[in-house]
C-alpha cells in the first residue's frame, strides 16, 4: 500500500510497523485464529510498548506453536520453563501463565459462542466503531469488555489492554485524520 500520510504514532524508521499500520491495524478481523494471537500478543503488551511486541512477533508465533490453541491449552511446566528461557519472547512467568490460562478461556468462549468471533463482535452488533486514536485509551464499551473477560477468569486484560485490542481488530477503526486510511476526516 502506498501512502503519504500515516498516523503519527507510527515509527516509520520500522517497516514491520509501517507494514502492520497500513494492512492490519484497524481491519476488521473475523478469524478466531487471528483474535486469538492478537489477543495474546497484546496481553504480553500490557506495561510495553506495541512496537516491542510486533518486533517480536514472529518469535512469540514460533515459541507458542503458531498461537495453536489445543497446544498452548496443554502447556504444562516444563514447557512453561522453555518459554521462560527463550530470549526473543517477554519472559514474564506472570505474563506466559496468563497466555495459558487465557486460552483456555478463549476456548470457553468458542463452545459459549460457536466462536470467540461472534462473541467480540456482539459487543458491537457486527459494527465498526470510528473515532480518532488521540480521543482517548479507554472507553465505556473496552471498560465492558475487559470486565466481562475477566469475570471469565482473563488475565492482563485491563481496559487500556482492551481499547488497544479492539482497536486492532477493527471494531474501533481510529486512523487519526492526518492519516490516508483516516475514513472520518469529512465528517
Amino acid at each position: 500500500m502506498n501512502l503519504n500520510h500515516r498516523c503519527n504514532y507510527v515509527n516509520m524508521k520500522n517497516p514491520l510497523y509501517v507494514r502492520y499500520h497500513d494492512e492490519e491495524w484497524g481491519v476488521p478481523e473475523h478469524s478466531d485464529q487471528k483474535l486469538y494471537e492478537l489477543l495474546i500478543l497484546e496481553c504480553f503488551q500490557a506495561g510495553l510498548s506495541w512496537e516491542c511486541i510486533l518486533n517480536k512477533r514472529e518469535n512469540f508465533r514460533s515459541a507458542f506453536d503458531g498461537f495453536d490453541l489445543d497446544k498452548v491449552c496443554a502447556y504444562d511446566e516444563t514447557k512453561c520453563a522453555e518459554l521462560l528461557n527463550n530470549p526473543g519472547i517477554i519472559r514474564n512467568r506472570r505474563k506466559i501463565q496468563a497466555a495459558i490460562d487465557n486460552s483456555h478461556v478463549f476456548r470457553d468462549i468458542q463452545k459459549e459462542f460457536g466462536s470467540f468471533d461472534a462473541y467480540i463482535w456482539g459487543f458491537t452488533n457486527g459494527k465498526t466503531i470510528v473515532e480518532d486514536y488521540h480521543l482517548r485509551t479507554t472507553s465505556p464499551l473496552s471498560d465492558t469488555v475487559s470486565k466481562n473477560l475477566k469475570k471469565r477468569g482473563m488475565r492482563f486484560v485491563g481496559s487500556i489492554t482492551i481499547y488497544s485490542y479492539l482497536q486492532a481488530i477493527g471494531i474501533l477503526n481510529a486512523h487519526g485524520e492526518e492519516c490516508d486510511l483516516c475514513i472520518h476526516k469529512s465528517q
